[in-house]
């Protein structure tokens, strides 16, 4: 038998006991996740790997390490350590080797070199993979950090140089300086709410709870009918069903509605109109925010859900909106499109499943 029919034929056994030297280790510590998915992870991409070098004995290597890089990067998005990496794979490994001698199945020379070959190419791939996509989280992170603090420091300044205007007495409540203060005020608000929203996404913070839709829909009416007023627009919010319910994070699902109003606020060309109306089925109820933008160009809207894209010519923002708004509606097990209404302007819907059962626990 040779050394990929051997692990395919024994893989949960191999799995068994690759876990327990993964549980036994004091460093690093494992995780459930580790235990659960991680195992079985490594080695189906161990077998992978294995494959390729069978099949190309004589290669340099180059297929075995584009696989193993590409598995680096894959483990780091599920929350492996690097130490993890390394040691998981060795673990397997040794957990191959030794059901191998246990079942008096030999393991020769050749099929040994190949199997240390591809943990060589497996740990060095990997990390290489893994290094260069932190490398790449690194950079992004240090961009969004450069323009939050870009954008809290404009809101401020703007915000400090209206107050002392004010603070004069030359200019009255209702002035234009006045209103630049409030929108100042306004937009360091949303930033603060994007961000909290970004953290609790970040790190799995959740507390789900049943609301219903027509209240919390009508307190998400009052600030939003504030903003619009004071943009010279019209807002309209249609009649809701007063029976429907979801089980959402609340914070979470009032800052995507929230981000959409601001979006369709903030595009709607003046003295336009938004409006906010919901549709339901027998098991999903549909929140739609229109706005009158002028439509969009071809191709466009799959654009505006990606972190740091901005609309038109108004580069206010981070961009990131939009992008929070789907990540928070995806944490709940609801969708978000966007439909263009050609030489109009936009329907962002956004579709949640309806409360059923018993309500979750606080």
């Amino acid at each position: 038998m040779d050394l990929c029919a051997f692990i395919v034929t024994n893989r949960d056994e191999i799995i068994r006991r690759a876990r327990e030297k993964v549980a036994l280790r004091t460093a690093p510590h494992a995780t459930p996740h580790q235990l659960a998915n991680g195992v079985p992870l490594f080695l189906t991409q161990l077998g992978d790997i294995l494959r390729l070098q069978t099949a190309h004995p004589k290669s340099t290597g180059s297929e075995i390490g584009l696989s193993a890089n590409k598995h680096g990067s894959d483990l780091l998005a599920q929350g492996f350590s690097i130490a993890q990496v390394v040691h998981d794979y060795g673990d397997i490994c040794q957990a191959v080797t030794e059901l191998a001698v246990d079942v008096h199945v030999p393991i020769g020379t050749e099929d040994f070199h190949t199997l240390n070959k591809c943990l060589d190419n497996a740990i060095a791939g990997a990390v290489t993979g893994y290094s260069h996509q932190r490398d790449v989280d690194a950079k992004d992170e240090i961009t969004r950090q450069a323009f939050f603090a870009h954008e809290l420091r404009n809101y401020l300044n703007t915000a400090s140089l209206a107050l002392q205007v004010v603070k004069t007495g030359r200019v009255g409540i209702s002035g234009s300086t006045f209103g630049v203060l409030d929108r100042s005020l306004r937009g360091l608000r949303e930033l603060v709410d994007r961000s909290v929203s970004e953290v609790r996404l970040t790190s799995g913070y959740r507390h789900k709870e049943r609301i219903r839709v027509a209240e919390f829909l009508e307190e998400m009416e009052i600030n939003a009918a504030v903003d619009a007023a004071d943009r010279g627009l019209l807002f309209t919010v249609e009649q809701v069903d007063n029976r429907l319910q979801v089980d959402v994070d609340r914070h979470l699902f009032a800052s995507a509605i929230s981000n959409l109003l601001n979006n369709a606020f903030k595009f709607t060309r003046p003295s336009g109109h938004v409006s906010l109306r919901t549709h339901s089925s027998t098991d999903r109820v549909s929140i739609e925010v229109e706005d009158e933008c002028g439509g969009l160009l071809p191709g466009a809207a799959e654009a505006f859900f990606r972190p740091f894209e901005q609309r038109g010519t108004d580069r206010a923002g981070l961009g990131l909106g939009l992008a929070i708004s789907r990540r928070a509606v995806e944490s709940d097990g609801g969708s978000i499109s966007l439909r263009d209404i050609p030489g109009r302007g936009c329907v962002f819907t956004i579709e949640m499943p309806l409360a059923t059962g018993n309500p979750p626990e606080s």
